[in-house]
């Protein structure tokens, strides 16, 4: 019974770099959905960050797997005494980073990286906010992705990771369906895929506990998403 309805993971590629890809991802089409997803993980952080706090200092926020950087410029709109650091592997998603940066007028407040999230290039607990999306069905060693998040993120920094959900074997056609319907061609195909490599909120728990991340908890966030979080208020208490 348990084999019927547990889907099996199936790993995709760790780099999305083709320029067909990368343009699927910024398309006009794909961004005007991707713009309400990427709002509600704006909003998540916030929740998580005390705001108050920057208004009299610059601090440093990271981006992991920043992609076309929307989510970066976002929280950016939003924390006008941060910076971010928004790193990816992929040249041509940099690229695609950049122009959305300049038209943004957010270069001065964005740094752009090429770098792999599981050897992050950054000193301990740098970082007073650190996020990720859509990046951990990609990675080889999820476990060492979180322990470098955790890492460089300050004692009392918020972290929010935050990825797609594998569904259980039954429910694949309609999970597919549901919140794939906005996607066409090659971007439907890249959605699937991601889909059937993402995990699952009880593997994402295993994660915490094989790493010992006991301050940082497992979430669900409506039927699409699952994540990791660490409020920046729980280590004040």
């Amino acid at each position: 019974m348990m084999r019927f309805w547990k889907l099996e993971r199936v790993p995709e590629p760790e780099e999305m770099n083709e320029a067909e890809e990368v343009q699927s991802y910024n398309s006009a089409a794909v961004a005007r959905h991707l713009h309400a997803i990427d709002d509600t993980f704006v909003e998540h952080l916030l929740r998580l960050f005390p705001i108050r706090e920057m208004v009299n200092g610059s601090r440093w926020g990271l981006d992991v797997g920043t992609g076309p950087a929307q989510i970066s410029i976002k929280i950016l709109r939003q924390i006008p005494g941060l910076k971010i650091i928004g790193l990816d592997r992929s040249p041509n998603m940099l690229a695609c980073a950049r122009q959305n940066a300049e038209r943004a007028q957010l270069t001065d407040r964005l740094l752009l990286l090429r770098a792999d999230g599981c050897s992050l290039p950054f000193p301990n607990g740098m970082f007073s906010i650190v996020c990720c999306n859509s990046v951990l069905h990609h990675v080889r060693e999820p476990r060492r992705l979180l322990q470098e998040i955790f890492r460089v993120a300050a004692p009392d920094a918020a972290v929010l990771l935050r990825d797609l959900r594998r569904p259980a074997r039954p429910l694949l056609r309609w999970h597919l369906w549901r919140h794939g319907r906005h996607y066409q061609g090659l971007m439907r195909r890249l959605f699937e895929d991601s889909v059937r490599a993402a995990y699952t909120l009880d593997e994402l728990e295993a994660f915490l506990r094989d790493t010992r991340l006991s301050d940082a908890t497992a979430f669900s966030f409506r039927s699409a998403h699952i994540g990791i979080a660490r409020s920046a208020r729980r280590s004040r208490t």
